[in-house]
């Protein structure tokens, strides 16, 4: 028995490059979510929205006298649908092509899957008023979008071929410890900011709204502790990768690492001693995104894939 996405493949065959292509919007759009849900953060319009899934008890969207919040907050829930025409692209794109890729589809369902949930994570983190560590994994959530996201994109620009390492095991699993650092980096400065400066929205009759009960001070601390760690983890890395001749595209982004995790601690540091103004830990927020899926994509270029096979001819309409 036909299914749709199987009658739309017998019409529709995209090429590696639009499947490419559609594998970019997807990890974009989720970049951008991750930012404009830091925007709803700053901006104090994270109950901006009273409840969920509608904007108030009785309507689904703001109401004049919610104000701005309620626009920001609404706006935000509203490109999640944005996000899913954009992974949905990357599905059908990724269905349809020839020859059919199932574990590129199965990447791109599994965004899908995770934007669902972190939907549901997002109601609850409304309807808890902004429990911080919710709202802590609201983020973790969204960065988890980015790393499937990266790993679609990249495995559209090479075959299904079990993977061959390019260099020396040892240095392989370096690559992935440094992915692990960079990974707790993030997840400290999700809590670095649920004992921060925002708390996401005004409490309610002067009250202060809850945050984590850590002091904010070795919390950021700690978070300084892992850049340094990672810092000097990549450095290492540029070193023996450029020691080993490894394959150039991996000590580009190498170098790309560590000028992102630079620029991003000089964005820290002034962001702490400035007292967190919005606009710095908004471009913190973007660069927390770029620099996890820049440290993402180095192991995937110490080893490669036989290339895929020549596609098929697209196939003549019934009639034709």
């Amino acid at each position: 028995m036909s299914t749709p996405f199987a009658l739309l493949a017998d019409r529709w065959r995209p090429s590696a490059a639009t499947v490419r292509r559609a594998a970019l919007a997807a990890l974009v759009m989720s970049v951008v979510i991750v930012v404009t849900g830091g925007a709803v953060r700053l901006t104090a319009s994270g109950l901006g929205c009273t409840t969920w899934p509608r904007c108030t008890g009785e309507s689904l969207t703001p109401t004049p006298a919610m104000g701005v919040h309620g626009v920001i907050e609404f706006t935000n829930r509203m490109l999640t649908y944005v996000l899913c025409a954009a992974i949905g692209w990357a599905i059908l794109a990724a269905r349809c092509a020839a020859p059919w890729r199932r574990g590129l589809t199965r990447l791109g369902w599994l965004q899908f899957w995770l934007v669902m949930s972190n939907a549901v994570l997002g109601g609850i983190t409304v309807l808890t008023g902004l429990n911080p560590y919710v709202v802590a994994l609201h983020m973790i959530a969204a960065m988890a979008l980015v790393w499937v996201a990266v790993l679609m994109w990249e495995r559209t620009k090479e075959g299904d071929a079990a993977p061959e390492l390019l260099v020396a095991r040892p240095l392989h699993r370096l690559s992935y410890l440094l992915v692990a650092v960079v990974g707790l980096l993030v997840a400290v400065g999700t809590l670095v900011t649920g004992a921060g400066h925002h708390p996401g929205a005004p409490g309610a009759d002067g009250k202060p709204v809850w945050r984590i009960p850590i002091d904010y001070d070795r919390l950021a601390q700690a978070h300084a502790d892992l850049a340094f760690l990672s810092v000097g983890l990549v450095v290492a890395a540029v070193f023996v990768l450029a020691a080993v001749g490894a394959p150039a595209a991996a000590r580009a982004r190498i170098r790309d690492l560590l000028a992102l995790l630079l620029l991003q601690g000089v964005l820290g540091f002034v962001q702490y001693f400035t007292d967190a103004p919005e606009l710095m830990v908004g471009l913190h927020m973007l660069g927390a995104a770029l620099v996890w899926g820049a440290a993402l994509r180095v192991p995937l270029a110490l080893r490669t894939r036989a290339p895929l096979p020549a596609a098929a001819p697209a196939p003549v309409p019934v009639g034709a």
